[in-house]
C-alpha cells in the first residue's frame, strides 16, 4: 500500500502531516516505510531529528561533456557553439561547466581533434537511507544543484522502499510541492493520494492542479485542511470542493505555534507537544487514514483475485494408440 501527500503549493504542511502519518501507523503495529520524495529540499529528516545516514550511494544519471586537455588546441569553436554557454576558458584553457552542461555534444561536433572532446557521467545527487528511532526506515535524495532529472532520482527512491517493503508495508511517500516531474513521480503507483491545502487563494487554485493530476492517475484522493481557522469562509469552500470532486475529508489542522516551535526543536510536532491543539487533529486525521488501510485490506481479502489454475493442454490421441 502506497500513499503519497501531496499539494500544489509548498510550505502548506505536507511533511508536518506526512510524518504524523507515519509515526502514528508505526505506533499503531503497522510495517511502514517513509520516503522523502523531493529530491530539490528534502526536509522529513530534519522533522524526523536525524543527523546521520546509515547508507549513501551516489546517483548517476546525466552526461556532461568533458575536455581533455592535452588533446585540446584551443581554437575555441566548442565555446561559439555551446547552445547552453556551459564552456568558459580560465589560466589551464577552455573548460566545461558541468552544473550548466546538458550533455548534448554540440561542441565535439564542431571540435577538429578527434578525441579532445568527450562525454562522461555526471553525479547528479545522492540516495541515502537510515531507521529512525521510531524503528521504520527513512528514505531520502539529495540532487545536486543545477542537474535535472529529479523525478527520476524520486522514482529511485520509490523502487527502494518497494524493494524494502513487505506486502503488508505500507509506504508514506512525502512529494515536492507543486505540478512538476517529481509530483508525478510521486504519485505513480500510488493507491491513495492525501492533499493537504491551506485556506488561501493561491493554495486552493495550487490544490485544483494537483487534484487534476490525481484524476490522470484514476487514485482516490483526500483532502486535509490545515490552519484552516486563518480563513474560515475559504476553508468552508475547501470542503465544498472535495464534496463535490468526491474527495473523502480526512480533517482540518488548526493554525498552532507549536509546529514551528517543533520544527525548532527538530522533533515532531505530535511528539515534543502531544496536546497542542494541532497535535490532537494530526493525531485524528492520522487515525483516519489508519482506518481507511483497515478498510482496504478487508476489500483486498475479500476480493482480491484468486490465482488462476496452471494451464493444462488437451492431448488428443487417435483412435488405436
Amino acid at each position: 500500500m502506497e500513499i503519497a501527500i501531496a499539494s500544489g503549493k509548498g510550505g502548506v504542511g505536507k511533511s508536518t502531516l506526512s510524518a504524523a502519518i507515519v509515526i502514528t501507523l508505526a505506533k499503531r503495529g503497522r510495517d511502514v516505510i517513509a520516503v522523502d520524495a523531493d529530491a530539490d529540499a528534502p526536509n522529513m529528516h530534519l522533522i524526523m531529528g536525524l543527523e546521520r545516514w546509515e547508507w549513501e550511494e551516489p546517483y548517476k544519471e546525466s552526461m556532461v561533456a568533458k575536455i581533455i586537455q592535452e588533446k585540446c588546441i584551443q581554437c575555441g569553436e566548442c565555446q561559439r557553439v555551446c547552445p547552453y554557454k556551459a564552456i568558459y576558458m580560465d589560466e589551464e584553457g577552455f573548460k566545461v561547466n558541468s552544473i550548466i552542461c546538458e550533455g548534448c555534444l554540440t561542441c565535439s561536433l564542431v571540435c577538429p581533434v578527434e578525441g579532445a572532446i568527450v562525454r562522461e557521467q555526471a553525479v547528479s545527487g545522492v540516495l541515502r537511507t537510515t531507521k529512525t528511532k521510531y524503528g521504520f526506515p527513512l528514505i531520502s535524495a539529495r540532487l545536486n544543484p543545477g542537474r535535472p532529472n529529479s523525478g527520476k532520482l524520486v522514482t529511485e527512491e520509490k523502487t527502494k522502499a518497494r524493494e524494502l517493503a513487505d506486502k503488508d508495508t505500507v509506504i508514506v511517500v512525502d512529494s515536492a510541492a507543486g505540478i512538476g516531474c517529481q509530483v508525478v513521480s510521486s504519485l505513480a503507483g500510488a493507491n491513495m493520494a492525501v492533499l493537504v491545502v491551506e485556506p488561501t487563494p493561491a493554495s486552493f487554485n495550487a490544490l485544483k492542479r494537483v487534484h487534476k493530476l490525481t484524476k490522470h492517475f484514476m487514485q482516490p484522493a483526500a483532502i486535509v485542511i490545515n490552519k484552516w481557522d486563518i480563513n474560515p469562509t475559504l476553508s468552508e469552500e475547501i470542503e465544498l470542493f472535495a464534496s463535490r470532486n468526491n474527495l473523502d475529508f480526512l480533517g482540518k489542522v488548526p493554525y498552532d505555534d507549536s509546529i514551528p516551535r517543533s520544527m525548532a526543536l527538530m522533533a515532531p510536532v505530535i511528539e515534543v507537544f502531544p496536546d497542542s491543539p494541532a497535535s490532537r487533529a494530526l493525531l485524528e486525521i492520522a487515525d483516519r487514514v489508519n482506518s481507511i488501510l483497515d478498510d482496504w485490506m478487508i476489500w483486498f481479502l475479500r476480493f482480491r483475485p484468486k490465482k488462476p489454475e496452471p494451464y493444462k493442454p488437451i492431448i488428443l490421441k487417435p483412435e488405436g494408440f
